[in-house]
């Protein structure tokens, strides 16, 4: 296996030995030329974990630090994101009410933030349904987004949110409400409008203008690692396969390759990427 040139994260992506091919898609990163990942949290569902409160969320955690464990051992370098996925508000509410849901939520983000505090994991995921959800439900998920929030500037770290499409320009208030700098929250599956920092799918058509631009965004593939939807949201190799592409093409250069794959995970995640 030929050695990568430059580091290339990909800021999003599950990998889940429960319900995908586990291992076998980060060796697909790994050949493909992808060296570093966010591994993100799945929703606690998918892992068989039924919470009825916060701390119920640590069985989440502890397998995603088990998976982490494995994947370092491919020589993959892995920064862990750990929070509740806004769905859960959906989840929950059939077998809870409304409030008892937001508790358990914010609890379980408790219980995160208690992970990266130990150094276990590099930042908090939250966020607000993408889909579309009643003025009551929208409420809710905005105040366990900000306790999301509270707790990112608490412990001065980043925050990755998973939201409806669009800008999600309220948030930069939100974030700064609590003394939470907007930079550093990240917009999963973002958009060029955003006021976040966006992490953009590796296949989005704007990366080449963005980067002549000099805007600061990442890339992702949101990989699912589900069998029961095979390559979604796009596959693994996605991230180093685009990234080789744009730069071999002309369309971006070294320095853009620098800036998403590097300085800016440096700058918001407060974390450092080289090549082993």
């Amino acid at each position: 296996m030929k050695s990568p040139n430059f580091p290339v994260l990909d800021d999003h992506i599950h990998i889940d030995p429960r319900n995908g091919r586990g291992i076998e898609a980060i060796k697909d990163f790994k050949r493909a030329g992808g060296t570093h990942i966010c591994l993100v949290t799945k929703p606690s569902w998918s892992l068989g974990v039924h919470p009825s409160c916060g701390e119920d969320f640590s069985a989440v955690f502890d397998e995603t630090l088990t998976i982490a464990k494995q994947i370092e051992e491919v020589g993959v370098v892995v920064f862990p994101l750990f929070g509740v996925h806004p769905a859960e508000i959906t989840v929950l509410t059939p077998r809870l009410t409304l409030e008892e849901a937001v508790e358990v939520m914010k609890g379980g983000l408790s219980c995160a933030s208690r992970y990266v505090q130990e150094g276990k994991a590099i930042g908090l995921k939250s966020g607000r349904p993408h889909y579309d959800s009643t003025p009551e439900i929208l409420s809710a998920s905005n105040e366990v987004l900000m306790h999301a929030l509270t707790l990112s500037s608490d412990l001065s770290c980043p925050l990755q949110i998973h939201a409806e499409t669009g800008p999600c320009s309220d948030v930069v208030d939100m974030a700064r409400s609590v003394g939470m700098d907007p930079t550093r929250v990240i917009k999963h599956f973002g958009s060029p409008d955003t006021p976040l920092t966006p992490s953009l799918m590796a296949k989005h058509e704007a990366i080449p203008s963005l980067c002549k631009s000099g805007r600061l965004f990442t890339m992702e593939s949101d990989y699912m690692d589900e069998n029961s939807r095979p390559g979604a949201v796009i596959g693994p190799k996605s991230v180093p396969r685009f990234t080789n592409n744009l730069l071999s093409t002309g369309q971006i250069t070294q320095e853009d390759v620098y800036r998403i794959h590097v300085k800016t995970p440096e700058q918001i995640y407060g974390i450092e990427i080289q090549l082993k």
